[in-house]
């Protein structure tokens, strides 16, 4: 009897652990157009709601997409606050805000950066990270 209910104990605890996964996902945003923009925020959003709170979601624009995080081009501020706040982290490529000789103080605030927007996109995949492309 006792063994049984350690036993059920262990299969409950372990079925509860499995449960509580986390999950990570890397996005990776390099397009101008506002649509896809919506969309990708959108998605973001779905994830969350499905996969649960445990969900590490990272934005990574570069390229064209960069003005998704920037300040008067940004059609999306008001989503990426809220997103921000539900713990997404958006990032901007150092490369791209140089090339583009964007000022700094333009990126949102709840933006931060990275080196290299392709290649946070590849060292996250490498660490086990899901991959989604807009």
């Amino acid at each position: 009897m006792k063994k049984t209910l350690l036993l059920t104990l262990f299969v409950a605890l372990f079925s509860f652990a499995a449960n509580a996964q986390t999950h990570k996902v890397v996005v990776q945003l390099n397009t101008s157009d506002t649509l896809i923009w919506h969309g990708a925020l959108k998605n973001i959003s779905n994830l969350q709601t499905a996969l649960g709170p445990n969900t590490q979601i990272e934005l990574v624009a570069h390229g064209s997409g960069i003005g998704i995080l920037i300040d008067g081009k940004t059609t999306q501020k008001v989503k990426i606050a809220e997103l921000a706040a539900t713990g997404v982290l958006f990032k901007a490529c150092e490369n791209t805000i140089r090339e583009r000789k964007i000022d700094r103080s333009t990126i949102l605030t709840q933006a931060g950066t990275v080196p290299s927007g392709v290649a946070e996109v590849v060292l996250k995949q490498e660490a086990g990270w899901a991959y989604l492309k807009y």
